[in-house]
């Protein structure tokens, strides 16, 4: 959890001065998050320093990562203060930011924000520095996905571009130096420096880095390392350019959103923000930041239920008030407008999380559970259980593979191809080995069988678990499938092993051969060319129903020399796999 250091007597003054350590403990309770230290209880303070309050705040809950936001939140959690409402204020000539193509290279994403007539105290300027550190290192992922930027906006003059460029033409004085470098040579530079040199991996290897000029060609940032010493600000500033670079486009709105909402409290009028344009390559115009209110509908039914209380839907929409939803009710429904700076709630649920904590959680009343139930097994556990129960008898060993494999592990390596509607694909795997969800558990066998090849042979193994297909008519647009799947490694390649052990699962399940019944539900092996085995050693092995038509479980065979050369085995193998929800 982010933790956050807050000047006790501050913010005992802005909630009124009704607090001692032991009952601010208590609200940090209700509200949902933690007092971890008050210094001012551990001794003697030095002369002249301040008491400090460390808090533990939710990772989620990025609009609590400085003394804005929590004196704010618990503000309108006491009433003592009304939820402020967040204005984008059109400009005459709104600021523009032009990206040029190149940036798509490194950081292709940029947001802006003007903060005007802006006072600044010593306090709220570290307050500004520190929320920008935590937003780094917990949203913006210490600067991967998301960096900012902020200027003292009199010292520059628009329109600003976003470009990206040799290091060696970039040159500028950086944050709190006094000697010009050109991009080569701040990296050099911070490789030494505690804070800077965590980041300096991002764009080092890069061919171009991300910079930001304005109009007279003055280097303002280079994202995402430090900001440029020319555009600083300081306690003097009354006008505040921010601009924010990113790989991410959802993070960078959330973390513009949360910045101007915290500290547009200090603007002449407050809550209010000027808007930048931004111009992209293809001519597209985006007006930043968005700070419309989204719509989220649900029920006083559903709400009630989760939290276990019994209210009406006026009732509701006051105590979402406290924390800080706006609420409207209309006949049953109960529209909740979630600003800006709540992009943490994300479903229905997290609207009934506030709602308990609003209500009060020790307040919620002890109902005892009247419902008798009796344990029972999930349907699908207890086939898998009876399937791995007929193989271990039969003294296969069971294997527990990964979920996670290569691309040619699950295809290529296996001769087969990628249609492109099957496999789940991660989007940024961490390495070669786990780039998919894998669809067939036979590639884990043989990697299992690979690593085990100094041991006597046979090798007789199995697993019985979940794949991952892609499925367009669900949800989520994938799901689970349960398969077996069991292979034989020996210096022969003794088919009969393996369709013995399938004749004696499939009798296990009540399922018998068409060789020994021409009714009811069975199976058969029907002959068919698949790649992974050897033309004419391979079968698609299919469930007859009562009604005659058939149903594809799997495949059986031997498998083919390429594919035992692919995960490095000599020895021939013979392997079935097939899927076995059908027999719930």
């Amino acid at each position: 959890m982010p933790t956050i250091d807050i000047d006790k007597q501050e913010l005992f003054d802005y909630l009124g001065n009704q607090f001692d350590t032991a009952s601010f403990r208590e609200l940090c309770f209700e509200f949902g998050i933690e007092l971890e230290e008050d210094s001012s209880e551990k001794g003697q303070l030095a002369e002249g320093e301040r008491a400090q309050l460390k808090i533990d705040i939710p990772a989620n809950r990025y609009d609590l990562l400085c003394f804005e936001g929590v004196s704010r939140a618990l503000g309108v959690f006491l009433r003592r203060e009304d939820p402020p409402t967040y204005k984008v204020v059109p400009a005459a000539e709104p600021h523009r930011i032009t990206v040029s193509a190149e940036c798509a290279q490194v950081r292709p994403f940029v947001v802006g924000a003007v903060l005007r007539g802006v006072t600044l105290t010593a306090e709220r300027y570290q307050s500004f520095i520190d929320l920008q550190d935590k937003l780094h290192h917990n949203l913006c992922k210490k600067r991967e996905l998301v960096s900012i930027g902020t200027h003292d906006l009199d010292t520059v003059e628009g329109p600003f571009t976003y470009e990206a460029q040799r290091p060696e033409d970039i040159q500028f004085v950086p944050l709190n130096q006094t000697e010009s470098m050109n991009g080569r040579q701040v990296i050099e530079f911070y490789e030494d420096d505690q804070h800077i040199k965590k980041f300096l991996h991002i764009i080092r290897d890069s061919p171009v880095y991300p910079v930001v000029y304005d109009a007279k060609r003055r280097v303002m940032s280079l994202p995402p390392l430090i900001n440029s010493e020319h555009s600083k600000i300081s306690l003097d500033t009354r006008n505040i350019l921010i601009e924010i670079t990113a790989t991410d486009l959802t993070k960078v709105n959330m973390t513009l959103n949360i910045l101007v909402t915290m500290f547009s409290k200090y603007c002449n009028e407050p809550f209010t923000v000027e808007p930048v344009e931004v111009v992209y390559p293809d001519g597209k115009k985006f007006v930043y930041p968005e700070l419309e209110q989204r719509l989220m509908a649900t029920t006083g039914e559903y709400l009630n239920g989760i939290v276990g209380i019994e209210k009406s839907n006026d009732e509701i929409s006051e105590l979402l008030k406290k924390m800080s939803l706006e609420a409207e009710v209309q006949g049953d429904k109960i529209n909740v407008k979630l600003p800006a700076t709540r992009p943490d709630i994300l479903q229905e649920c997290d609207i009934a999380e506030d709602l308990a904590i609003a209500f009060g959680y020790n307040r919620i009343p002890r109902v005892q559970n009247n419902e008798a139930t009796v344990a029972a097994p999930h349907p699908l556990n207890k086939l898998s259980d009876i399937v791995r129960r007929e193989i271990a008898l039969a003294g296969w060993t069971e294997a527990l593979t990964l979920s996670l494999c290569s691309h040619d592990n699950n295809f290529a390596h296996l001769r087969r191809k990628d249609n492109g509607d099957e496999v789940v694909v991660l989007e940024n795997p961490k390495s070669s080995e786990n780039q998919i969800c894998r669809t067939l558990l036979l590639p884990g066998l043989l990697k299992t069988v690979c690593e085990n090849k100094r041991y006597a042979l046979p090798l007789r193994v199995f697993e019985v678990s979940d794949v991952v297909l892609k499925n367009a008519a669900v949800e989520r647009g994938a799901q689970n499938q349960r398969h077996a799947c069991a292979l034989y490694a020996s210096n022969e390649a003794r088919f009969e092993i393996v369709q013995g052990l399938l004749d004696e699962v499939m009798k296990s399940l009540n399922v018998v051969s068409v060789v020994e019944a021409n009714k009811g539900v069975r199976y058969c092996l029907e002959e068919a060319d698949i790649p992974t085995y050897l033309p004419g050693r391979g079968a698609n092995v299919m469930l007859i129903n009562e009604d005659g038509s058939s149903l594809e479980l799997g495949t059986i065979g031997i498998l083919h020399p390429e594919v035992l050369g692919n995960f490095d085995l000599k020895t021939p193998v013979s392997a079935f796999e097939i899927n076995i929800e059908p027999f719930l």
